[in-house]
């Protein structure tokens, strides 16, 4: 019961396939109680049925392009949880047709939509959340390697990765004297309704699988369980950091599969 009496929201989960589930399982299984966003009616039913595997969670709408709906988010945490210990951002999106072909053929609105989504939402969060965490606390998101080297068709995507690591580290200077510490998970692929849209995605997977040291894919669970750590006491010296759940496909030199 690593997180027992810990609060903390997780923003992101779409279905039960998203690592965001993944994470709130693992978060909620160490004796965290949750506040939980969905994005939009479509994602409502869905969010809702998940969290009825939760204890006492927070149900709420949030739209991260939407000032006002991360306002009113923040002001119900505090209502109704009297705070926050941590929290999740498992945000990421861009326009599918920009997840193909080059890189150079990125729109200028492509480029908007997925950076103010994958990227500036953490920054956006984070100012408020931070009151809510009185002198500690820890806020987690999602990358991928993508955001550090060339993954075929990943594009714009990796440069707003990039932009997201980038953020954890100056979040993690400036929120550092509060004690809120800012991390994030480099993820191997995983197939989730965010990663479908990225062409390519199963040749992406199976060259994971055979070419990992581990020899085998990322699960939800594994990333689950770090983030669980990283929402800990356990990580309390932690911040500023990338951390890779990728059975090791980080440290290769080849990276991914041939286009």
């Amino acid at each position: 019961m690593l997180l027992e009496s810990k609060r903390g929201l997780i923003v992101g989960i779409a279905n039960k396939r998203s690592i965001a589930w993944g994470i709130a399982q693992s978060v909620a299984r160490e004796g965290a109680r949750l506040a939980v966003t969905y994005q939009g009616e479509r994602l409502e039913s869905r969010v809702r049925n998940l969290a009825e595997e939760l204890t006492d969670p927070v149900i709420l709408p949030l739209d991260v392009t939407n000032d006002d709906e991360m306002d009113m988010a923040a002001k119900t945490i505090q209502e109704q949880m009297g705070g926050l210990d941590f929290m999740v951002h498992a945000v990421a999106f861009a326009l599918r047709e920009e997840l193909d072909g080059a890189f150079v053929d990125t729109s200028r609105e492509g480029f908007r939509i997925a950076h103010d989504i994958s990227a500036f939402s953490l920054t956006a969060l984070a100012k408020r959340v931070v009151p809510l965490m009185g002198e500690s606390g820890s806020i987690i998101t999602l990358s991928y390697l993508g955001g550090e080297r060339v993954v075929p068709n990943y594009n714009v995507m990796g440069v707003a990765k990039a932009a997201l690591e980038m953020s954890v580290r100056y979040l993690a200077v400036d929120l550092g004297p509060k004690g809120i510490r800012v991390n994030a998970i480099s993820a191997g692929p995983i197939k989730t309704l965010a990663s479908s849209g990225v062409r390519g995605i199963s040749k992406m997977l199976a060259f994971h699988r055979t070419h990992a040291p581990l020899r085998r894919n990322t699960d939800q669970a594994e990333v689950g369980d770090t983030a669980a750590f990283l929402a800990s006491d356990l990580s309390r010296g932690i911040t500023g950091e990338v951390i890779y759940v990728d059975g090791g496909y980080n440290v290769l030199g080849t990276v991914f599969p041939p286009s």
